[in-house]
């Protein structure tokens, strides 16, 4: 019985970790006042730093700025939404999506086609 349990326990763990591996979570936020690549390089690097961040996209055309978090971390919205404030530019969205940065990417330049 052991074993078993010990079976049982181990495919669990193993599938919420395949799981979670495969959902990403991401902040995305609708950014107004962003005109050029120099606002999307200073944006970048803003949120680039902050310790929960893997990466970063922005779209400047979409007004979209995606931040996907780091494996086992979790993104702080405020804590972002701050960050592109203090960049000098306005947040009128913010949500959490289950999509990575790479699939939000791909998803702009299909709809950019």
């Amino acid at each position: 019985m052991k074993s078993f349990t010990s079976k049982v326990v181990a495919v669990t763990l193993a599938t919420a970790f395949v799981s979670s591996a495969f959902a990403a979570e991401t902040v995305k936020a609708t950014v107004n006042g962003m005109v050029c690549a120099f606002c999307a390089q200073g944006i970048e690097k803003r949120l680039s730093g902050m310790p929960a961040t893997k990466a970063v996209f922005v779209d400047l055309k979409k007004k979209i700025v995606a931040v996907e978090a780091r494996d086992g971390q979790t993104l702080d919205g405020k804590a972002i939404s701050h960050e592109i404030k203090e960049a000098g530019y306005d947040v009128t969205r913010l949500e959490t999506v289950s999509q990575s940065v790479a699939e939000i990417r791909a998803q702009m330049k299909a709809k950019a086609k």
